[in-house]
């Protein structure tokens, strides 16, 4: 019997059982299942604690409370994801600070990545504890949408949601390892089919959402396996900013329709995004002035662009620097995609590309769709809010749901128009093509959507 047929018959099982409340198995990924404090926790959770408490009065500063965490390593270090409560003091005025007065209980989400004994702060989210948010990146979202392990379902849904999963199991192919896990990976489906109906309630476009083939992954998993945690910060590399196109933006574009886009690729479960988004930008950028498609390695850059952190995330600016100072880029036949970081094997006898600079490019939404149907595709990046459960249409969250200051997802612009009169932009992603349209996302243009105007930029082939 085929795996998946074996987990269909288990499915039987599980029509009464009760959703659990944490997941009890590891990722394939590598990481552990959460553990209360340990000694190998302690000095992230102080060096997080330290990030937090860092520029403020001695009387204002937090004390640690309970901690639990997860580990996830890889070969260039270890990257914690903690879950802490702060007692903070309520008081701001330094003489009534002196007094007796309460403390306020903060929930924070903490991810720090520690590299040869070095830690950096990657995430840092606190909100009051009584929010009762899971992720506090979204604390609007989950004011107006809670959803947490605990609440109920219809059981209406218990039914529909096993046949609905039935069928994603087939359709992905999915086999799990126990019906213990199985179980959980329904819990888990079925919770966020609910969210993806909440999503849908409030998005204004024309978006659809649902069952994608990453409907049972927590949307932890999936923050951290395929998203990029580093767009949070500064970039590491400051860029010059590209002159304007003086020429009004034409109606539409696509670059697609000119043979300057190559195909959708996937970067599995590694958070090489940034990667993604710099190739598809430069093979663009070549064929726009030599004239050739080039299929260019990822690959090149998790192994050899020492800037960045490889699956952990990156850096579009530091990319441009790394493949500048490589001396290029080999292509994907001669240098493939792993989907992990390996030894650098660079070989500039075998570059076929190369770049001159790099540039940032303006945040006016109007100019970029100018510059993108004269100069080429666009690297950009996104909060992906929603992308998880993104089926097809134009997205279009609530701004206050989809904060440009999250930005968490590169991937590159090769296009815009209008669809029944709203305007997108065509986006190319990087999770294969049985996501989204084909593998594209398509993004409401106009409004700053998801931050998509935030980090636009491109390389410079002379």
């Amino acid at each position: 019997m085929a795996p998946w047929l074996r987990l269909l018959w288990l499915l039987g099982l599980l029509l009464g059982a009760a959703p659990t409340s944490a997941n009890p198995y590891p990722w394939a990924s590598g990481a552990e299942a959460w553990e209360p404090l340990s000694p190998e926790l302690l000095g992230p959770a102080r060096f997080a604690l330290d990030a937090y408490n860092r520029g403020r009065a001695a009387g204002t500063r937090a004390g640690l409370g309970a901690v639990r965490g997860r580990v996830r390593r890889a070969s260039r270090g270890s990257l914690y994801s903690l879950e802490a409560t702060l007692e903070e003091s309520a008081c701001k005025d330094p003489m009534v600070c002196q007094l007796p007065v309460s403390k306020k209980t903060l929930f924070c989400i903490f991810e720090v990545l520690e590299e040869l004994g070095k830690h950096t702060l990657l995430r840092r989210d606190c909100g009051p504890v009584d929010t009762k948010v899971t992720d506090l990146r979204n604390e609007t979202f989950n004011s107006v949408l809670p959803l947490s392990s605990k609440d109920p379902l219809p059981e209406e849904f218990s039914m529909k949601m096993i046949s609905i999963f039935k069928n994603f199991v087939a359709t992905y192919n999915r086999t799990y390892e126990s019906k213990k896990e199985a179980q959980w990976r329904l819990s888990v489906f079925t919770r966020n089919m609910v969210l993806a109906q909440r999503i849908q309630a409030l998005d204004h476009g024309t978006a659809q959402y649902g069952v994608t083939k990453f409907s049972d992954l927590t949307e932890e998993e999936f923050r951290t396996i395929y998203l990029n945690p580093l767009l949070r910060e500064e970039p590491g590399k400051k860029m010059h900013l590209a002159k304007a196109v003086r020429d009004p933006a034409p109606l539409e574009w696509d670059w697609r329709k000119k043979g300057a886009v190559t195909e959708v690729k996937n970067q599995r479960m590694c958070g090489s995004c940034w990667a993604f988004s710099v190739t598809g930008n430069v093979e663009g950028q070549w064929f726009l002035n030599r004239g050739t498609l080039l299929s260019l390695s990822e690959q090149e850059l998790l192994d050899c662009d020492k800037m960045d952190k490889a699956c952990m995330g990156g850096f579009p600016s530091n990319a441009y620097l790394a493949i500048k100072s490589l001396g290029g880029l080999e292509t994907e036949d001669d240098y493939s995609y792993q989907g992990h970081m390996k030894a650098c094997n660079f070989s500039a006898k075998k570059a076929k590309v190369y770049i001159n600079d790099s540039v940032e490019l303006s945040k006016n939404e109007q100019k970029l769709a100018a510059w993108l149907a004269v100069k080429g595709p666009i690297s950009v990046a996104i909060n992906a809010f929603g992308m998880q459960f993104y089926r097809h249409g134009i997205a279009h969250p609530l701004r206050p749901l989809c904060s440009p200051w999250f930005i968490d997802h590169a991937m590159l612009v090769v296009g815009y128009g209008n669809r029944s009169n709203v305007p997108f932009w065509a986006i190319k992603n990087s999770w294969g093509t049985d996501w989204g349209e084909e593998g594209y996302y398509y993004l409401h243009r106009g409004s700053g959507a998801c931050g998509v105007n935030i980090m636009a930029s491109s390389a410079v082939v002379d």
